[in-house]
């Protein structure tokens, strides 16, 4: 499957929502799944036949969690070919990655936020061709969610993303609610932020939760229901740059699998909506 054929409205792929999802008389709200490709590379047993089941039935996304495209550590090669090998096998349509870092001399098990600055613009779009040189097709980098500058910033986000995006020659993974989370926590507008990102540059994108600790800092924890600011940027994203694959992200307190499905069709119905809306002025 290549990426032209992705579309419609997806949900993060758990294992603690596996038996849910086999069981399940109507998943016709899913027109793709996402999986961490490191959880699943080396698994076995029945999540295996689990997962194989439902990869036979949707499209599946790889969302990478652990390359540390930004990080000092040179680059785990050989985890770029299994996933090479994992997404020939599958035929995933894409592979995305954090625009962050999470080794230095070992893993440090969260997801650290990079300078904004030329010299990381350079040393980041080095990696993605070497990563990109391997899998023969481009990849996508995700904005992520950031809680304190980084020393040596020089440059906003959006001008080192806009930056990175061009001279990596790589795609934007637009993470809707790490726009939202950012906006509040650094004090900038969110709609203008997306306003300004290059329109042919997006492919995909994410919706998720998260925890209000004060008015002034949210927490990205994709444990909770997507909030109706963060519905209101998708459906502003959708106006300004047209429709994109978008997935529902939600990585722990699992509601029933309905709800879930619920929100999933929520994004379905705004893609209906822009759809329309767009027929209508072809037409007119």
């Amino acid at each position: 499957m290549n990426l032209a054929s992705l579309s419609g409205a997806g949900l993060g792929l758990r294992r603690s929502i596996l038996p849910a999802l086999a069981k399940a008389d109507d998943l016709t709200a899913l027109d793709f799944l996402e999986v961490a490709p490191e959880n699943w590379v080396q698994l076995g047993g029945r999540h295996r036949q689990a997962f194989d089941a439902l990869a036979e039935r949707f499209p599946v996304v790889l969302h990478g969690l652990s390359l540390s495209i930004g990080g000092p550590d040179p680059l785990n090669l050989d985890l770029v070919q299994q996933i090479q090998s994992f997404k020939q096998r599958y035929g995933c349509p894409l592979y995305t990655e954090h625009n962050t870092y999470c080794t230095d001399g070992g893993q440090l098990y969260d997801l650290m936020p990079i300078p904004f600055n030329q010299e990381m613009v350079a040393y980041v779009a080095d990696r993605v061709h070497q990563v990109q040189d391997i899998l023969g097709e481009r990849i996508a980098l995700e904005n992520a969610s950031y809680y304190l500058r980084q020393p040596g910033s020089d440059m906003t986000e959006l001008d080192f993303m806009s930056a990175l995006l061009k001279r990596a020659d790589c795609y934007l993974h637009l993470d809707i609610n790490n726009v939202y989370v950012n906006s509040v926590n650094h004090g900038y507008d969110a709609r203008d932020f997306i306003r300004q990102l290059p329109t042919e540059r997006i492919v995909y994108g994410h919706i998720a939760g998260h925890e209000q600790k004060s008015e002034q800092l949210i927490i990205d924890t994709h444990g909770s229901d997507v909030i109706d600011p963060v519905w209101a940027l998708l459906d502003f994203s959708y106006h300004r740059h047209g429709l994109f694959p978008t997935l529902l992200e939600r990585d722990f307190d699992f509601p029933q699998l309905g709800s879930l499905l619920n929100e999933v069709q929520r994004i379905r119905s705004l893609q209906s909506q822009h759809q329309a809306r767009h027929a209508r002025l072809s037409h007119a």
